[in-house]
Order: C-alpha cells, then sequence, then structure tokens
C-alpha cells in the first residue's frame, strides 16, 4: 500500500467523523435548542468519543456557528438556482419557494437550526445571521427588479417586498412543518405562498402564467 492509499484512507475516516458529528449536532440542536444541547449529546448521537469531538471543534458554540454557516449557505444556494432556473417573475417565485420547501421537508431540523435554534443565544451569531438574511433578501429582490425594468410589474421599493417575502415565507415554512401532515399539505402552501408574492408585487400579467401544479 503506498503512503499516498493510506494517508488518503485516514482522511476519508477523519472526514466521516466529522460529518458524523456535524449531521447528529444538528438534529440535537434542533430538537433541544442551542441552551439545552450538549457536547455528550452531540457525541452520544454521532456514536464517537468526546475526545474525537474536541479534536475538531473546542467548543458547543464554535460547532453551532459552523454549522449555521453551512446550512445557511446550502439553503441560499438551493434558493439562487431554482429562482435563476426561470426567466419570468411568477415561475421565479414558484421555483424558489418550491426549493425551500422541498429543503423544509426532507431537512426539517435544518430549517429549524436556521429559523428557531441558536437566535439571540450566540452573541457571535449575531453578524452570520444578519449577513444570511441580506443574502436572502437579495435573492427575493433580484427577479423583482428586473420584473419592474420589463414593465412586468409597477415601480415598488423591491428592498422592501423582498424583505416581506423573506419574514412571511419563514413563517409559511415554520407553520408547514407543523402541520400532522406537511407532505400532502406542500403543494397547496407553494402555491398559495407564490401567488401571495405576486400579489403583494402587484404582478397583473396573464392568469395563464399564474402558479399552477408543477412536477
Amino acid at each position: 500500500m503506498s503512503y499516498y492509499n493510506s494517508s488518503e484512507r485516514t482522511r476519508q475516516k477523519k472526514d466521516a467523523k466529522r460529518t458524523s458529528m456535524m449531521t447528529a449536532a444538528v438534529r440535537v440542536f434542533a430538537e433541544k435548542g442551542y441552551h439545552a444541547a450538549t457536547v455528550r449529546d452531540i457525541v452520544r448521537d454521532a456514536n464517537v468519543a468526546i475526545g474525537t469531538f474536541y479534536f475538531y471543534f473546542p467548543d458547543k458554540e464554535t460547532l453551532f456557528v459552523h454549522l449555521y454557516e453551512e446550512t445557511a449557505d446550502f439553503l441560499l444556494q438551493a434558493i439562487d438556482q431554482a429562482v435563476n432556473s426561470r426567466v419570468d417573475l411568477p415561475h421565479q417565485l414558484l421555483k424558489g419557494i418550491q426549493a425551500y420547501v422541498n429543503i423544509a421537508l426532507y431537512e426539517p431540523a435544518v430549517i429549524q437550526l436556521l429559523l428557531v435554534g441558536g437566535v439571540g443565544a450566540v452573541p457571535s451569531l449575531t453578524v452570520r445571521r444578519a449577513e444570511f438574511r441580506e443574502r436572502l433578501i437579495t435573492i427575493w429582490q433580484r427577479p423583482l427588479n428586473t420584473a419592474i425594468s420589463q414593465g412586468k410589474i409597477p415601480p415598488q421599493n423591491t428592498r422592501r417586498v423582498a424583505e416581506a417575502y423573506a419574514g412571511a415565507f419563514d413563517e409559511n415554512v415554520l407553520n408547514l412543518l407543523s402541520h400532522p401532515e406537511p407532505d400532502i399539505e406542500a403543494e397547496t402552501a407553494v402555491q398559495e405562498m407564490a401567488l401571495f408574492a405576486l400579489r403583494a408585487a402587484a404582478y397583473s400579467g396573464p392568469s395563464s402564467v399564474y402558479p399552477a401544479k408543477t412536477s
């Protein structure tokens, strides 16, 4: 066995342990909240030794902030790619909202971590959370600006509208996750959120381009 292969295998094992702890931490933080969660909870869930945790992370707060950054990037990229996959405002909003809801359904712990867990509890997270919200608002604002330039919606303060989108979508997604059968409600919720977003922007295009059932 070459030195390279041995080193690569060692690196992969280390990466697997680190990933396992981060995955476990998302679940633990989402379930218990930042303050109640302990390092022992995380290592127990990840099935690793407590010394392994401290090999990678100096403390719980460092891990939490790192998780927040990674999950925020994941969500933002998914929404941004979905919005950019369409060229007209109704379907840009629809696809962006669908991406958000899909992640919420399949990774509810990620959404809990971003929107609930740790908010106000971790001082070092304040700046990062503000950055995340700013990036999210920008994603929603961009198609609104384009729609104005195309004459699809009247001139308006797109920053304020995008801020309203961000807050309203968060609230709707959290309420959806609390529903007894969120999978069944998801499609209707996406369509209603998209229609709300179009009305809020005073979109008056033909009804045929309004959100309808999509795959």
